[in-house]
């Protein structure tokens, strides 16, 4: 069956939502999670959230940085209720269980999805930076409910592999590497990029 030039189903948010999962080896342990939202339409307006876990495990490292930092606090909570939660990297994850909320003031990104991607957050006691380098050709995906991380929605984004990526908050450097992805058969990173990201409720 076609699919109609116009999608009937009604937007729950679009923006883009890079995300980063390190490991001890490509193969190993998650030792640190980012998932970086800039959000231009939403049932909380638009906005932007940094969820930034040095320490996922809750193992007490030195210095970890467990936060979201965001200048739209009830957009973040509604980000991490409805949807973080449900991410396949984030479920069941020890530090989501009493996050802390931290306000941030800017939030910019330089360079370029060919030469490598900065996202910059700065407030009062807040420097977060992530970066994806290493950048690789660009994909769709379209998600049915079936195959989206919450089962509610329909989802379509365009994907950046990242070979490389680095995560610094406040001073503490995440650790790990990013490992080798797969989805539904293409090639790709837990490192990535994810631009003009729609999620539409099914």
């Amino acid at each position: 069956m076609a699919r109609p030039p116009v999608n009937p189903l009604p937007v729950d948010w679009s923006g883009e939502n890079p995300g980063i999962t390190l490991k001890s080896a490509p193969d190993g342990e998650t030792t640190c999670l980012v998932s970086f939202f800039r959000v231009v339409v939403s049932p909380h307006g638009p906005g932007h959230a940094a969820f930034v876990l040095t320490d996922p495990s809750l193992k007490g490292n030195e210095g970890a940085v467990n936060a979201c930092f965001t200048d739209n606090e009830p957009l973040a909570r509604y980000l991490l209720s409805d949807f973080i939660r449900y991410f396949g990297a984030w479920r069941d994850i020890p530090a989501l269980a009493d996050l802390a909320f931290v306000p941030a003031t800017s939030f910019a990104h330089t360079g370029a999805q060919v030469s490598g991607w900065t996202e910059h957050v700065d407030g009062h006691d807040v420097d977060v930076t992530m970066t994806w380098k290493a950048l690789r050709e660009p994909f769709v995906v379209e998600y049915g409910k079936e195959q989206s991380a919450t089962g509610r929605h329909e989802m379509l984004s365009l994907f950046v592999p990242a070979g490389e990526a680095e995560v610094i908050a406040n001073g503490v450097r995440g650790e790990g590497v990013p490992g080798p992805r797969d989805i539904f058969g293409k090639e790709s990173s837990t490192a990535f990029l994810a631009f003009s990201e729609t999620w539409l409720k099914a």
